[in-house]
């Protein structure tokens, strides 16, 4: 569960998920993730380590600079988790729906 926390507090940040929208369209540099943002080298390397530790990133060195990758691992697990309580509520509703179709004496409920 604490990898969860991770993944929802780092996606809570929306520098963080533009990030990952960006690295969504493919690899870059740390330099790359930096230059939409008026925010300094460290804040980003700060937001980095924060989606690096939730597994929602890789950072691999390629020769002199530190390349970003997206890695799916902290989201399949936000999904798995969003998608329990998906069926959850829909299950619930459904059984809803049927009970006040009965009380309305609804002969398709």
């Amino acid at each position: 569960m604490q990898n969860l926390d991770a993944t929802f507090a780092a996606l809570a940040d929306p520098v963080r998920r533009a990030i990952l929208a960006r690295l969504a369209q493919g690899d870059a540099t740390v330099g790359e993730l930096a230059e939409p943002f008026a925010i300094s080298q460290p804040a980003i390397s700060r937001h980095l380590r924060v989606l690096e530790a939730a597994s929602l990133i890789r950072r691999e060195r390629d020769g002199h600079h530190r390349r970003c990758r997206l890695d799916a691992r902290g989201l399949e697990r936000a999904t798995e988790w969003l998608e329990f309580y998906r069926r959850f509520w829909s299950a619930s509703f459904a059984r809803l729906d049927r009970y006040l179709k009965r009380k309305k004496g609804d002969p398709h409920a």
